[in-house]
């Protein structure tokens, strides 16, 4: 009798140690996902829109958006498209660290006369993970038609 109470009092003893182990890696690892979650990356552009204003056929076509990163986790850009195959943006292939700037480049075919009205969509792992540019702008002929 004598013993199986030791083994009883010593059984849950080790219990109660257990659970003091338990509770601290669940405290723990709950901190750890707070500072995590505490980190994120913002993207904040310069401008939204870009406006080409009247150019000629066979124009520079290419022009930048410039973005900063204000948040406080390095910010990725994971991919860049546009509405159309007339349009072609490059993203930067590097993460871009809090407080760093970084560009967006799009180059617009200026073979084709007429209205520029293209959007550009760009996903990251920002706190707001798309964002819609925008370029504008009219090509002319040589001649100004």
């Amino acid at each position: 009798m004598f013993m199986l109470k030791h083994l009883h009092l010593r059984f849950t003893q080790n219990q109660k140690v257990m659970k003091k182990i338990v509770l601290i890696l669940f405290v723990g690892l709950l901190t750890l996902s707070v500072n995590a979650q505490d980190k994120t990356a913002k993207i904040e552009f310069k401008a939204e829109t870009v406006d080409y204003g009247v150019i000629e056929k066979g124009s520079d076509g290419v022009r930048v958006f410039e973005f900063t990163n204000t948040g406080t986790a390095p910010l990725i850009i994971s991919k860049v498209s546009s509405s159309c195959g007339c349009t072609i943006p490059k993203k930067p292939e590097e993460a871009i660290l809090p407080g760093k700037t970084g560009e967006i480049q799009v180059k617009y075919d200026t073979k084709r006369v007429g209205p520029i009205r293209k959007a550009i969509t760009v996903i990251s792992n920002a706190d707001t993970p798309t964002k819609v540019l925008k370029i504008k702008g009219e090509v002319t002929g040589v001649d100004g038609k």
